[in-house]
């Protein structure tokens, strides 16, 4: 087991908030501003909804669609794509994480979902979208902040964004339209192909990996890795929370109306989120544990199986199930649950490394 530094945990402990940039760590706030706007938009406009879904692609508004482009593209284009063949060959690491990703993961979202919205099946919809929708982004972040393996991040991180394009709108199909009816679920209502989640995929998903990995090959060759990483990245990596935050305004301005008429309903959205987030990473924490991974590696799987790819779910659901269905609004309410649930997980992380790591750490040191 690799020694940890035991002496400095408190010191690394101690200013997460500080160490989250301003973007981060004020999240939440942007995204209710981004809501208020578009509502007030919308009320001074009426007519705005109508003019957007004017010109349509893969039938979401071009302005709805610039914007699911537009906050998915700086996403991957941090992705470390040269990475995926390192770990490759530890099998019982990448068997865990694709275990818990993959399986674990979304069986639990939507267990949660029935559990919490046995009478909201729009929502349950929108639940299920964000659980098979793996974390590629602030994923670093989160474990960054709690020490975690950057490397090995870096690796799941590739990973979740092929698997991503690979197995999403297979996933989506079956959770939506075949699991529930083995539990006795009625299904009828749910009329969402398989085609129409690969054809949301696709586009929404696979244009931005495209031009992510393009992006990313050609300015390393060109700049190196470290002017991308630590000049490009950060000054063009920012620019995806813009793109969220459009298209929360427009999504607001056509539909806003109903989030002011169901406020409860966002509380309910947001019960199942916060039961996922910790169930997922004391799941995964321990397990890793128990299959007697350090710190680091414990980490970064955590991490990787709470987090998730919230701004897929959006574009999905939106492109799926339309912009004012249900499904939109429970994705949407995602990102204004993790920050603050994430942050917390750092803080139990570094708890449990002191707890049950650093013991072992001085012991193997002597």
């Amino acid at each position: 087991m690799t020694p940890l530094a035991p002496d400095t945990s408190s010191a690394v402990e101690a200013p997460i908030l500080r160490r989250l940039s301003t973007i981060d760590r004020f999240l939440p706030l942007w995204i209710f501003a981004a809501m208020a706007a578009g509502i007030l938009l919308g009320r001074a406009y009426p007519t705005l909804g109508a003019a957007l879904d004017r010109v349509q692609v893969a039938g979401v508004s071009v302005p709805i669609a610039i914007g699911l482009l537009w906050m998915m593209y700086p996403v991957l284009a941090k992705v470390r794509y040269e990475t995926i063949g390192r770990h490759l060959g530890d099998t019982r690491l990448l068997g865990t994480s694709l275990l818990v990703n993959w399986v674990l993961g979304p069986l639990l979202m939507l267990a949660l979902a029935w559990l919490f919205l046995p009478d909201l099946p729009a929502y349950r919809n929108g639940l299920v979208l964000i659980g098979l929708a793996r974390c590629i982004a602030m994923v670093l972040i989160w474990n960054s902040l709690a020490c975690g393996s950057g490397e090995l991040a870096a690796v799941l991180v590739a990973l979740n964004s092929l698997f991503q394009i690979l197995t999403y709108s297979v996933l989506g199909w079956l959770f939506l339209t075949v699991v529930p009816g083995w539990f006795g679920a009625d299904t009828a209502r749910i009329h969402v192909s398989m085609g129409q989640i690969a054809k949301s995929v696709g586009i929404f998903l696979g244009v931005p990996l495209v031009g992510g990995y393009l992006t990313r090959r050609t300015l390393v060759a060109s700049r190196g890795a470290a002017w991308y990483d630590d000049v490009f990245m950060p000054r063009f990596g920012p620019t995806a929370l813009l793109g969220l935050l459009y298209t929360i305004v427009l999504m607001f301005a056509m539909q806003g109306h109903r989030l002011l008429e169901l406020p409860l309903d966002v509380l309910r959205i947001a019960m199942p989120l916060l039961a996922y987030f910790a169930v997922m990473f004391t799941l995964a924490f321990w397990l890793s544990r128990r299959l007697g991974f350090d710190y680091e590696t414990t980490a970064s799987l955590s991490f990787t199986a709470a987090g998730n790819n919230f701004e897929l779910a959006i574009a999905v659901a939106i492109a799926t199930f339309g912009i004012g269905s249900g499904e939109a609004l429970a994705a949407v309410v995602g990102p204004l649950i993790e920050v603050p649930a994430l942050v917390g997980l750092v803080y139990a992380s570094l708890w449990a490394r002191r707890r049950w790591f650093a013991p072992q750490a001085l012991q193997s040191a002597r």
